[in-house]
């Protein structure tokens, strides 16, 4: 299992998220997701969100708090342990960005988008201000076929 981070900023009523758009080989081709990536070596998730936010965005978090993690179990990747922040300061200025285009979205905006269908329910979390979570989302392909949320089972629909 790999261990990755990511970042819903908030600014405004509004998060920024990145458009996968310039890797073919993406998972994540042409989804809406937050910032964030890969934890290296001897990272904290703490460590990793912030440096992969100045990486991907040109923006230093001041102001961030971990919120949960998600367990992704997928039939055609390898797992992952996602480390989910939210943030709501920062200082610094955007910076164009290898992995896509970055946007600063509308909250209510973002479901319209194209996404993962497991995003809605951790992001459902963060907005309800919901304590740490564990929550479980399990894919066949890219269909979304359980969640599971501190240890009960959520309907999928």
């Amino acid at each position: 299992m790999q261990n990755t981070t990511l970042c819903y900023i908030e600014k405004n009523s509004s998060y920024l998220l990145l458009h996968r758009t310039k890797r073919e080989h993406d998972i994540n081709k042409n989804k809406w997701i937050g910032i964030g990536g890969h934890c290296e070596e001897g990272e904290s998730p703490e460590d990793c969100v912030v440096r992969e936010v100045q990486e991907e965005t040109g923006l230093m978090l001041t102001r961030y708090e971990y919120r949960g993690i998600v367990t992704f179990v997928s039939d055609t990747c390898e797992g992952e342990y996602m480390h989910l922040f939210h943030a709501d300061a920062f200082n610094g200025t955007e910076c164009t960005c290898s992995e896509g285009d970055l946007e600063w979205v509308p909250v209510g905006k973002m479901t319209s988008l194209p996404h993962w269908k497991g995003d809605e329910i951790f992001l459902d979390l963060i907005a309800k201000r919901v304590p740490f979570f564990s929550l479980k989302l399990v894919y066949e392909g890219s269909v979304l076929k359980q969640a599971v949320l501190n240890g009960k089972e959520l309907p999928v629909q």
